[in-house]
């Protein structure tokens, strides 16, 4: 593996000897042949050759339905005219056999004239940052995926843990039931759990999922919440879940125990009304004023919640698409990367207190100035 490994690196390597002079990079990833749903830790490296301009960076994977990623980490080194950055990415491939994970990078180039023709600029003339933008096309990873054992479920390290209220209720009272995985690993949602059986009632909420990633997989929490209820005693078959641990390369099986419930059965005689006769007929009209009361709260009701979810859905489609993008930048390159990616004259004032704070003497807080480009949104 290492060594297919070392061939991938170089031609990367070659390729962008040939392609891009103004900078070079690596991508390397810890696996090349994980199985379906095994965690891929990958790197990539920028460093810039070129030490005459000035360059900022655009690059993400391109999204797949062969695998999914997040970004867990960005380091850069902001050395005069010699930027470093390197980007971690989580994968899990969804797909078995070859798949290609493929990169999307854009060059920013500038030049200090530039930078420095930017800050002559005052508030009400403000000049923008002038770049070359340039897409570098890359060469895809491919990864060699391998096939789970038949009848997985579960890929990861993964502990189960199960609370039973009671094992005694009156008939057709609710049972809970609930089912608790976690451990590191793809997120372990699972369609159902319980067996179909005629002798009880199944009821099931959505899952309850916790997950957070770390440098090197994802930690998560899922909790199944369910109900089970008869009019007789009954017996819950043992639940069955196949899991499979890719860095032991060991299968394991989760377990809820054989479980047997008590039913009580209700009294006929509870059941049966003890008045014979009833008494004399006469109308009644105060039904109609209680039902007319329950319309008015209902109709209150609903129109309320109908105008809220209008509120809401109207609010959340106005929302502005860079919101998001200014939030989650970690640093002043990332941010000013950002607006000026969008070249919007909104954000002349931000990108000029970024530039001076990373290329003058003049610092400021990355808070603050997201706090700016935030409220210029609205």
């Amino acid at each position: 593996m290492k060594h297919n490994l070392g061939k991938i690196i170089l031609m990367i390597v070659g390729f962008v000897y040939l392609q891009a002079s103004d900078f070079e990079y690596t991508i390397h990833a810890d696996k090349t042949s994980p199985y379906l749903k095994e965690a891929v830790i990958l790197t990539i490296d920028v460093n810039q050759t070129n030490h005459d301009i000035v360059l900022l960076f655009d690059f993400d994977l391109v999204n797949s339905e062969a695998y999914t990623f997040q970004r867990i980490d960005i380091k850069e080194v902001d050395a005069y005219h010699a930027v470093q950055i390197q980007y971690t990415y989580l994968v899990y491939p969804l797909k078995e056999g070859k798949i290609a994970i493929e990169f999307q990078l854009t060059q920013k180039a500038t030049t200090d004239e530039s930078v420095a023709y930017s800050f002559s600029g005052d508030r009400d003339n403000v000049k923008t940052l002038e770049t070359t933008n340039t897409k570098i096309p890359l060469p895809p990873l491919t990864l060699q995926v391998k096939p789970l054992p038949l009848g997985t479920q579960v890929v990861g390290d993964f502990t189960l843990d199960y609370k039973v209220k009671t094992l005694e209720a009156k008939a057709y009272e609710p049972l809970p039931l609930q089912v608790t995985i976690k451990g590191l690993g793809y997120p372990p949602l699972l369609q159902g759990l319980l067996p179909n059986d005629s002798n009880f009632t199944r009821f099931r909420e959505e899952p309850i999922v916790t997950s957070m990633v770390s440098n090197n997989d994802t930690h998560s929490t899922v909790i199944y919440p369910m109900a089970l209820s008869s009019d007789k005693s009954f017996t819950l078959n043992p639940i069955y879940i196949k899991a499979f641990n890719p860095h032991l390369e060991k299968s394991y099986t989760l377990t809820v125990p054989k479980q047997h419930f008590n039913i009580t059965q209700v009294s006929k005689n509870v059941l049966l009304d003890t008045i014979d006769s009833p008494a004399s007929f006469r109308v009644d009209w105060s039904w109609v004023q209680s039902l007319l009361g329950y319309l008015l709260v209902f109709g209150a009701g609903y129109f309320s919640a109908l105008s809220w979810k209008w509120t809401k859905s109207k609010t959340k489609k106005t929302e502005h698409p860079l919101k998001e993008k200014i939030e989650k930048a970690k640093t002043q390159k990332a941010l000013l990367q950002t607006l000026i990616s969008h070249e919007n004259k909104l954000f002349a004032t931000p990108i000029e207190k970024l530039e001076a704070s990373l290329y003058g003497n003049t610092p400021i807080e990355l808070k603050q100035i997201k706090k700016e480009a935030l409220e210029r949104l609205k």
